[in-house]
C-alpha cells in the first residue's frame, strides 16, 4: 500500500491577488495574529466594536482585544488589507469601520501607506465623500491619500453596499441613505 501524502487545504484568495497585485508581508496582520485574530476574528472583533448592522445576531463573546492593543484604525486597516483573504463582507465591514466616529484621518493615510491599501481606502472613503457629503473625515482623507487607479470594480463592492437605503420614512416616500458607522457606544469596548 502506497502512502499518500497529506494534501494541503487550498488557500482562499487574498484580496491583492483578486485585484492583480501581489501580497505583501503585512506588519498590521502579524500584529493581529499575535492577538489571536484571523480574518473571522477581526470580523468578530468589528461586531464587537458595534458593527452589528452586519452581524447575523449570534451572541458574541466579550472582546478579549482592547482599543488600546488593536485601534478602530488598525482594525480598518486589516479588514481592508490586500494580504487578507477577500471577502466582500469583509470589505464591508472595513469601510464600516474606517468611518467609525473618533478615527483620525492622518493615521488611517499612514497605516494605508504601511499596508499598501491605499487603493481600497481611497476607493471607500470616495464614497464616503459621496454619501456623507457634510461629513468633513472624508475629505481629510483623501487629500492625505496618494491618487491611485480605482480598483476592479468586479472585486470590491458597490459604494452603495457602504451604506443603508430606505423608500419609505415617516415623511413619505423618498429614498434616504445614511453610511454604515459602528455603534459609537461599542467602539471602545474590549
Amino acid at each position: 500500500m502506497v502512502a499518500m501524502a497529506p494534501t494541503k487545504k487550498a488557500q482562499p484568495p487574498t484580496l491583492a491577488a483578486k485585484l492583480g497585485t501581489t501580497a505583501r508581508l503585512s506588519p498590521l496582520l502579524h500584529k493581529a495574529a499575535r492577538l489571536g485574530l484571523d480574518a473571522e476574528g477581526l470580523e468578530r472583533l468589528a461586531f464587537q466594536r458595534g458593527c452589528d448592522y452586519y452581524h447575523d445576531g449570534s451572541p458574541l463573546p466579550p472582546a478579549t482585544v482592547s482599543t488600546e492593543q488593536l485601534s478602530n484604525e488598525e482594525l480598518a486597516a486589516a479588514l481592508l488589507n490586500p494580504a487578507l483573504r477577500y471577502h466582500p463582507q469583509t470589505l464591508r465591514i472595513g469601510a464600516a469601520m474606517l468611518g467609525a466616529t473618533g478615527n483620525s484621518p492622518e493615521k488611517i493615510a499612514w497605516l494605508a501607506r504601511l499596508e499598501r491599501c491605499e487603493q481600497v481606502i481611497r476607493y471607500i472613503a470616495g464614497a464616503g465623500r459621496k454619501f456623507e457629503p457634510a461629513n468633513p473625515f472624508w475629505d481629510q482623507l483623501l487629500v492625505l491619500l496618494p491618487p491611485t487607479a480605482p480598483p476592479d470594480s468586479a472585486v470590491v463592492p458597490h459604494p452603495t453596499r457602504f451604506v443603508a437605503m430606505t423608500g419609505i420614512t415617516r415623511q413619505g416616500v423618498g429614498i434616504v441613505t445614511w453610511w454604515i458607522h459602528p455603534h459609537t457606544q461599542s467602539l471602545n469596548r474590549g
